[in-house]
């Protein structure tokens, strides 16, 4: 039987876009029980975790689950804010800033949602949202500059699943990936330089990006890759000399080996000779737990005690009016005609009334 979880159909409602921010999520408060219920949620996804089930199920419930969420509430705490998660406020900063700039230049109705893949809101509060608000075409905008397995292609399974349990379905437009787009890498030398006026110039610029297993490129996701073009680019933008810059991967967890080199390595080999240094990380477009505390506070503390000089990390893009253009282009590029510069606002309102009116005289609702 097919679910119908899908507002009543309505003749006559006149067209509207929606477009749906997504990133990876939060828990909702920094204590043991919000981050276990969190981490359960995020850890039990399988792109997440490739490991059989019959494996993993015991090491997750049994240990991580018991270990992990005081360790983990702690670190959070330390970058709480009034307004709550950091990763939570930007994304709705972000969203909220989107709409604004496209409120400039779009004319045809449109609303703009945002959304976690783990914890709350959840994709499919997000999609209900924009569903609820009369959108019959939507663009997925998954926040991760590089595509992963384990981050927009769970995004994808998500909103799959959730379109699974609906009957009229909205059309779908999704963003892959922008490791290269142009605003996108505009931003990111942007936020640089603006770094370097206000706070001067370190020795070397790292790149520090999430890190995934190393098995994840031998199977063929193309995170890695991606990672690497950003690096690239941005370097370019900079105009960097080969030595002025570095890229690693961060976050490493269990034993397996990971995509290298590891940051907490390059850290430790840059701190040699009391070097200066800024860091930032392309692959986060919202400050959260892994660049405030991993790399700001750990990252900080292992360079300054292995013999660095001077630490400087480089906030992520955030609420950077470069990055929001960029962002906004972005979604327009890929909604298309759906975002129309010019719209008759009178005759797609008498389309609509002329619409209901048939449908009430062949009896439809």
């Amino acid at each position: 039987m097919i679910p119908s979880n899908t507002p009543s159909f309505r003749h006559g409602t006149v067209p509207r876009a929606g477009i749906l921010l997504v990133n990876l999520g939060t828990p909702d408060a920094p204590t043991p029980k919000a981050v276990r219920r969190y981490l359960k949620e995020f850890l039990s996804d399988p792109r997440v975790v490739e490991i059989p089930r019959l494996l993993w199920w015991p090491i997750l419930n049994g240990i991580i689950l018991n270990v992990r969420p005081g360790q983990s509430a702690r670190k959070y705490a330390s970058v709480w804010t009034t307004e709550g998660s950091p990763l939570r406020v930007h994304t709705e900063r972000q969203a909220k800033l989107v709409k604004g700039f496209l409120s400039e230049r779009v004319r045809s109705p449109f609303t703009v949602a945002w959304a976690m893949r783990y914890g709350s809101p959840s994709l499919s509060d997000g999609l209900t949202e924009l569903r609820n608000a009369g959108c019959d075409r939507i663009v997925v905008v998954p926040l991760y500059p590089q595509y992963a397995a384990s981050t927009t292609a769970t995004a994808y399974d998500e909103i799959a699943r959730v379109m699974g349990e609906q009957r009229n379905l909205p059309a779908l437009r999704t963003v892959r990936s922008f490791h290269r787009h142009p605003g996108y890498i505009a931003a990111l030398a942007d936020s640089v330089r603006q770094h370097w006026t206000k706070n001067g110039r370190g020795d070397t610029l790292l790149m520090s990006f999430h890190g995934l297993p190393r098995y994840t490129l031998e199977k063929g996701d193309p995170y890695f890759c991606e990672c690497h073009v950003t690096g690239r680019l941005l370097a370019e933008a900079l105009e960097l000399e080969g030595g002025a810059w570095r890229l690693s991967f961060q976050s490493r967890f269990g034993k397996t080996e990971w995509l290298r080199p590891y940051t907490v390595e390059v850290l430790a080999e840059l701190a040699r000779g009391g070097r200066k240094i800024d860091v930032i990380c392309p692959g986060f477009v919202a400050d959260c737990l892994e660049t405030l505390e991993e790399i700001g506070m750990e990252g900080r503390e292992l360079f300054l005690s292995a013999g660095g000089s001077s630490y400087s990390l480089i906030p992520c893009l955030n609420e950077n009016e470069a990055w929001i253009s960029a962002l906004t282009n972005l979604i327009r590029e890929h909604a298309g005609s759906w975002l129309a510069d010019s719209w008759d606002e009178a005759a797609a309102s008498e389309a609509a009334r002329h619409s209901r009116e048939q449908a009430t005289a062949l009896g439809g609702p």
